[in-house]
């Protein structure tokens, strides 16, 4: 058996090195998704007072971060980790005051997401 063949166990698999995963691209999808619609509800007048305006501060920076997880830059991951944690715990914040359970579902599914975001393999994608 010849050590240069690929079929050798002593051979390196190779190393992917760039590209964005999967998961990484499903979660900057339903970011966007959720970042638009908040988006547009504050603009529309759905949150009360001063809160339209931190919740479209909030929601702008999550599309902003989506676009810089696309181009796999590091500042893109952060927001877009950041926003995943804060929505995780705004929801279970307000599953408690609104007495609603099913809102839990919805945190834990950002918590999810929070948890993929912070792997080591997806780390090593950005740049």
């Amino acid at each position: 058996m010849n050590p240069d063949t690929p079929e050798s166990p002593q051979s390196p698999k190779p190393v992917v090195t760039g590209g964005i995963l999967p998961g990484m691209a499903m979660i900057a999808i339903f970011v966007l998704f959720v970042g638009m619609l908040t988006a547009f509800g504050a603009l529309s007048g759905k949150y009360p007072g001063g809160a339209r305006y931190v919740v479209l501060i909030v929601s702008t920076m999550m599309v902003v971060g989506v676009f810089g997880l696309l181009r796999l830059r590091r500042w893109g991951w952060a927001l877009v980790t950041a926003s995943c944690l804060f929505m995780s715990l705004w929801n279970i914040y307000m599953s408690r005051i609104l007495h609603v359970p099913a809102i839990l579902i919805m945190g834990a599914l950002y918590l999810l997401f929070f948890l993929y975001m912070v792997r080591t393999e997806v780390r090593e994608r950005l740049r």
